[in-house]
């Protein structure tokens, strides 16, 4: 089973269970950001998860050995037209430049890695609007001289 089938596949089980992914999450105790990712084939999950979420979805063998297959990472557009991923990568563009001025002051010359990393997506109630709030953590890693 490919990547895309898998997907499609756990995303009509958890509508037909009314989950939502948070509730998935804390169910298998599971970062819900991480899941997601998984579940929408963009990272692998160790053998134990993958088994875990296919049992928990009620999914056969075929989806937990999909699961745990490395994903190829390709993204099919070059600008998202979806609105959210838009503004993201808009956020990127506009303070792209000045995250890396910043980060680069304070750490030195690398990178922050996407490998070494956890992501976590909180919502802050506001009367004048609720706010999101993304927390990027990754791991810095300096570049080298030889």
């Amino acid at each position: 089973m490919d990547k895309i089938t898998m997907t499609e596949t756990i995303i009509a089980a958890k509508l037909s269970k009314g989950l939502s992914w948070e509730q998935m999450g804390n169910d298998l105790g599971m970062s819900p950001v991480w899941l997601t990712s998984a579940c929408l084939g963009m990272n692998s999950a160790p053998a134990d998860k993958a088994d875990a979420i296919a049992d928990y979805l009620g999914l056969g063998s075929e989806i937990s050995t999909a699961l745990a297959a490395y994903p190829t990472k390709i993204w099919d557009q070059a600008v998202p037209t979806d609105p959210l991923i838009y503004r993201l990568y808009e956020i990127v563009g506009v303070y792209g430049a000045t995250l890396k001025e910043v980060i680069q002051e304070k750490f030195g010359d690398g990178i922050m890695s996407a490998i070494d990393f956890s992501m976590e997506v909180d919502k802050i109630e506001d009367p004048k609007g609720d706010r999101v709030l993304l927390t990027l953590n990754g791991k810095f890693l300096p570049y080298k001289s030889w």
